[in-house]
């Protein structure tokens, strides 16, 4: 290129929402690069979603852009060409005169205006249409993410060019002999020589490569250029690049044109069931991306940017980005390159591949989308951060077809690593023959290798049920030693229901999905999914053309329950639960030697999809306050220190007992290492030492060796933390263990416990007794069953998934409230939010509805419910009635009590109702308690 022209500034506007045509007359302006949301055009949107954030000036149709250039008399010659970076559907005319239509959602559209221009005045028209696509367009036109916006954004510019020029540069790194394959196209005249030279940057110090010279002979470039024993290479360790500049030459030598492009020295490959970077194994931890920018409505096209939100996720121990559905701007690739992230753009469809002859193909919606993977390549591939893409998000149909689709991609492209989509036929995978890695949940209906899953996908995974410990892998269910099908999957084509997009749909499937092992990496597809109660003061942040009315509704709601002053309690203490579980669920996923990574839903909140407010951040990568990112990197970075143990949950007296393991995937191997490890409770140090190890690799888990402590006998509950440190590092590790006396026993001698409130019951109360009532909870009906896990996702999602597919109701809580200074947890001590002492109780519990009740009457333990239903859940209160104290505890004693922390809260409770502690303040009429607890 030898100059452009920036358009960017006024721009006369027309909206069409009825697609007229041409219009008569503009009648207002608008800033260019941007929306016409963001700029706050056409009629103010009146909607107020509840599943995603609403666009306040939400416009869909034919916009109509128009302005007046100046074109310098020795540009107007050259060869011209129209960029618009990023857009919808774009018709463009030229002095009155149509020059076509582009319509590509991830790549740039370019116009070729070559002979076309005039010197001095010209007027630009064009029409973006964000209506009509060949596709749905995924997460690129999502209300749900960032919006169906309309506009151009990015760089809108003239660009021009010599009498010759180079088209489809690819850059082809050579790590072995440390040199890069460059082609192009030569568009125009022909040249006599092309010049390469480059430096390196985004590293210590420089390293210029001697220039060099290569004679051109014909309309194609295909040349390699040494980059020198000094060569630097580009890894996300040391994400060192390189400015290639490439001058095209004339017979006399004069620079004809001129391109330049970064260059990263580096090969990203499948290598077992790992990925290396340059002969290093890594382990890819990825960050699920929809392209949520609430204050924009749309995706950032500046290079600072996008450093700006990869460097927060980075920051949180990040290394790799999925696009869901999307493709990012340029500028996310060229931050990525500065960060050493390893990106996965994917093409934007969420459906079924169909092939000619089959129910509802769409064959032009088929090409549109092979066409858009082609201008992704050519777009963004040379990039060095560009290692991997997908097809799609959860595929069905014809494998053949979707085969033959990732052959091609190849065939044209062999630089980055394909996979034939995101988790495609959910139930029955299989690799195809041109996949170089596997994304996926499960392999079977058993082989699961994620720790949570919806309740329509049921089972679900061991965050969700399992005893807490950590000893679970997934290495098992990725290579088992020996693999067959499930019960009752058989082969042959079936008709199955499923989890389709925020809906359910039947498909036919074929094969049993799960007879084999992947040669191949396995990625662990969305795991967490953990959501957290709304923070409502987070409404006042939403300055842009997004508004949370979903948060609005949500807080109304809350405040007509009579619960609205319990909001900062819900957010913080179900957030504290959410970080407990993503703790697990990544741990779960670093323990697993058969993984080769994970990418995580979500770091981030999610705006749609009912509103999925999963993230240790918020919509805008800002921090919720809920882990801060040192100990979110204890679990999620490249050098995590593990210790495997049985239970949290302890017996004083007895051995306690922990392997202690690194999970290594820096660039040089640690070598000798020191682990220091403590446990203590409170001021008090219960053990202390010292583990090492000789490790001379990187990228796996190594086993350091062991911790074997016998447990003082202690008189009470007592929370302990072990601590782990790798001396010489910034790693750590700490986790909440809590150790119960061994004699504890749920004593119930002179307590009067009633399953129901029999004549018996209320005659105690009555004569100014203590009651305790413990419903049969298999009996109680007016109660929500007990789960100990953060709700999966978003519960009005797949509560409306369940019922369409006639499968259970997810239970939708999000965790505990303790009122921890109340005298009946005296014996029992606890933090506000739910801790793994409460998991055997909770699991073995319901939690009545006590909608309706006056707000000062707050149970002991309350259960926070969704944002949806907004119930006011008790698992344990009390209240005087009937003219006593009773105290209501909606427990399975006899299944709690079979373990020693269900023991603890058994007798904490009983004690207390024994001792003059229990006196309960507020009063509820007994017929109200009978229709509560019934």
């Amino acid at each position: 290129m030898q100059s452009k022209l920036n358009l960017s500034g006024v721009w006369q506007l027309s909206l069409d929402e009825e697609r007229k045509g041409l219009p008569q007359a503009f009648e207002d302006t608008m800033e260019l690069p941007g929306t016409t949301s963001h700029a706050r055009k056409g009629r103010r949107n009146e909607e107020q979603l509840i599943g995603s954030l609403t666009d306040e000036y939400k416009f869909e149709g034919s916009a109509w852009f128009r302005k007046e250039i100046e074109v310098p008399a020795e540009s107007a010659e050259r060869v011209s060409l129209l960029h618009l970076e990023r857009t919808r559907i774009t018709t463009v005319w030229l002095n009155g005169e149509e020059t076509g239509t582009r319509n590509s959602l991830n790549a740039p559209h370019v116009y070729d205006l070559t002979g076309k221009l005039k010197a001095g005045k010209n007027t630009l028209t064009i029409r973006v249409d964000n209506v009509g696509y060949p596709t749905k367009g995924g997460h690129m036109t999502s209300p749900d993410t960032q919006t169906n916006w309309n506009g151009i954004t990015g760089a809108i510019e003239l660009q021009f060019y010599g009498e010759s020029r180079l088209e489809e540069l690819r850059t082809y790194p050579n790590v072995g002999e440390k040199h890069v394959r460059i082609t192009a196209n030569i568009e125009g005249e022909k040249a006599a020589k092309l010049r390469v030279s480059a430096e390196s940057f985004n590293g210590e110090g420089s390293h210029t490569p001697e220039l060099a010279e290569f004679e051109l002979n014909g309309s194609s470039v295909d040349v390699t250029y040494s980059l020198g024993e000094a060569a630097r290479l580009w890894s996300e360790w040391t994400p060192e690049l390189y400015r290639l500049k490439l001058e095209l030459l004339d017979a006399n030598g004069a620079v004809v044109d001129t391109t330049e492009s970064v260059l990263g020295l580096r090969e990203f490959k499948s290598a077992g069931d790992k990925f290396e970077i340059n002969g290093k194994r890594t382990f890819l931890r990825g960050k699920h991306d929809g392209l949520i920018f609430p204050l924009t409505g749309y995706a950032p096209t500046d290079v600072d940017e996008w450093v700006r939100i990869l460097g927060i996720s980075k920051a949180y121990g990040m290394n790799h980005y999925r696009f869901h559905t999307a493709c990012p701007p340029e500028a996310a690739f060229a931050a990525a390159d500065l960060l050493g992230i390893y990106m996965e753009p994917e093409l934007p469809f969420w459906g079924t591949i169909t092939e000619p002859g089959e129910e509802n193909h769409n064959q032009a919606e088929q090409d549109y989308l092979i066409e858009e993977g082609y201008a992704i390549l050519k777009a963004f591939a040379n990039h060095a951060s560009c290692v991997m893409f997908s097809l799609g998000n959860e595929l069905w149909g014809s494998r053949t077809k979707i085969d033959s689709i990732l052959k091609g991609y190849k065939e044209f492209d062999s630089r980055p690593l394909y996979t034939q989509g995101s988790n495609n036929h959910q139930w029955v995978p299989e690799l195809l023959a041109h996949d170089d890695f596997f994304c996926g949940v499960r392999f079977t209906r058993e082989r699961l290798f994620r720790g949570s899953y919806a309740m329509c996908d049921a089972p679900q995974g061991h965050v969700q049920v399992a005893p807490p410990g950590t000893l679970t892998d997934y290495d098992q269910a990725i290579s088992p030693a020996r693999v067959q099908a499930a019960d009752g999957e058989e082969g042959g084509k079936k008709q199955i229901q499923i989890q389709y997009g925020t809906g359910m749909k039947t498909v036919e499937a074929e094969g049993d999905g799960g007879d084999w092992v992947s040669p191949l990496p396995v990625v662990s597809h969305e795991i967490g999914q953990y959501a957290t109660f709304p923070n409502f003061d987070e409404i006042e942040k939403y300055t842009g053309p997004l508004k949370a009315e979903n948060f609005k509704i949500f807080r109304e709601r809350l405040e007509e329950k009579g619960l609205g002053r319990l909001a900062p309690a819900y957010f913080k203490n179900s957030g504290k639960l959410a970080m407990e579980c993503y703790k697990e669920e990544l741990e779960a996923a670093l323990r697993s030697r058969k993984l080769a990574g994970f990418q995580v839903l979500d770091l981030q909140d999610f705006s749609g999809q009912g509103t999925a407010l999963v993230g240790a951040l918020d919509a805008f990568m800002d921090s919720k306050g809920l882990i801060t990112e040192e100990d979110w990197r204890s679990f999620c970075d490249n050098a995590v220190l593990l210790a495997r143990f049985e239970s949290y949950n302890l017996v004083g007296g007895d051995t306690f007992s922990a392997a202690v393991e690194l999970s290594w995937f820096r660039e040089e191997a640690p070598g000798d290492v020191e682990v220091s490890w403590s446990l203590r409770s409170g001021e008090q140090q219960l053990g202390a030492g010292v583990v090492t190890a000789n490790v001379t690799e990187s990228g796996d888990l190594f086993e350091l060796g062991g911790i074997e402590l016998a447990l003082p006998n202690v008189e009470s509950m007592q929370k302990a933390e072990l601590a782990l440190s790798l001396n010489g590092t910034d790693v750590y590790k700490n986790y909440e263990l809590w150790i119960y006396p061994a004699e504890t026993k749920a004593d119930f001698g002179d307590v009067h416990v009633f399953e129901t409130l029999t004549d018996e019951a209320k005659t105690l109360l009555a004569e100014g007794g203590n009651v305790l009532l413990m419903p049969n909870i298999s009996a109680l009906q007016n109660s929500i069953e007990g789960t100990y896990a953060a709700d999966f996702w978003c519960f009005p999602m797949f509560r409306s998934i369940s019922e369409s597919m006639d499968r259970k109701i997810p239970v939708g809580t999000h965790g505990l409230l303790v009122r921890n200074e109340h005298p009946a947890l005296k014996d029992f001590p606890s933090e506000t939010h739910t801790t793994y002492a409460w998991w055997n109780v909770v699991m073995n519990s319901r939690s009545v509805i006590l909608d309706g009740t006056p707000s000062e009457w707050e149970p002991i333990v309350q259960t926070i419910d969704n944002f949806e239903r907004n119930h006011k859940l008790g698992l344990l209160f009390e209240c005087k009635t009937g003219g006593g104290n009773l105290l209501v505890c909606a427990v399975d004693a006899a299944a709690a009590g079979q373990t020693p922390d269900g023991r603890q809260f058994l007798s904490s409770v009983l004690n207390y109702v024994r001792s003059d502690a229990f006196a309960p303040t507020v009063e509820i009429e007994i017929g109200e308690v009978e229709k509560m607890v019934r």
